[in-house]
């Protein structure tokens, strides 16, 4: 069951890679596919991939705060 939900975060976060220079609203769809791949690499116990994520969300979030609305 974990391992389904690490593939659907880590889906949705590309995804919303993929779809950031769509809109500002992707920017934070990305920042949240980071966040909840963190918590999956934190609960599959790869901890070291958890910080990462987390640390992506917040420049993701950071972004999403510098991004002109379309």
């Amino acid at each position: 069951m974990i391992t389904i939900y690490g593939v659907a975060a880590l889906s949705f976060m590309m995804a919303m890679y993929a779809l950031e220079k769509r809109g500002k609203l992707f920017v934070l769809g990305f920042a949240m596919g980071c966040v909840l791949s963190s918590a999956y690499g934190f609960i599959s116990g790869a901890w070291p991939f958890g910080v990462i994520e987390f640390v992506w969300s917040v420049v993701a979030l950071k972004r999403f705060g510098e991004v002109p609305v379309d």
